[in-house]
């Protein structure tokens, strides 16, 4: 059934030999495809346990899970807020999941609520879902891009009509 290969053979173990490299040349060679850089593998979300407590910004370009107490802004990709979670500060992310509570503004491509949210603040979004029972005091504006840097557009005040004098 099993048999015994080279690499766990006791003794000493003999490599080939390298092959000698080709001599390189400056011209392109047109009959190898270039290699497309290598996706980055997915990884876990970091995790934030209940009884962590941060003070200051938290910014990753992957997914974060929170399940204790921030107080500062946090970028990501994917913010989990989880049930036990409390967050005071401006969420900007890919995809908000809301679990726990929010005090501050959330800036996100998709936001979602549960029905254990409790949100206090202004949700910016391009698609949201809001579950019963999730509890939301504050405003809700879709935009195209949430994420762009800078505050809400503000409109253009309106132009003035000359007086009538005379």
């Amino acid at each position: 059934m099993f048999s015994k290969t080279r690499v766990t053979e006791p003794g000493p173990r003999t490599q080939p030999a390298p092959e000698p490299e080709a001599p390189r040349s400056h011209e392109p060679n047109f009959d190898v495809p270039p290699t497309a850089p290598a996706p980055r593998p997915r990884t876990a979300p970091s995790v934030l346990a209940a009884d962590l407590t941060v003070t200051g910004n938290i910014r990753t370009q992957g997914d974060i899970q929170i399940e204790g107490t921030v107080e500062g802004d946090i970028r990501a990709r994917l913010l989990t807020v989880g049930e036990s979670a409390t967050l005071r500060g401006e969420i900007v992310a890919d995809e908000v999941v809301v679990n726990g509570r929010v005090v501050g503004r959330v800036r996100g491509l998709k936001v979602r609520l549960t029905a254990t949210a409790r949100v206090e603040g202004d949700i910016i979004h391009k698609t949201i879902a809001i579950e019963s029972g999730a509890h939301f005091e504050g405003s809700v504006q879709r935009q195209e891009d949430p994420l762009a840097n800078g505050a809400t557009p503000k409109l253009a005040p309106p132009a003035s009509k000359p007086s009538a004098q005379g």
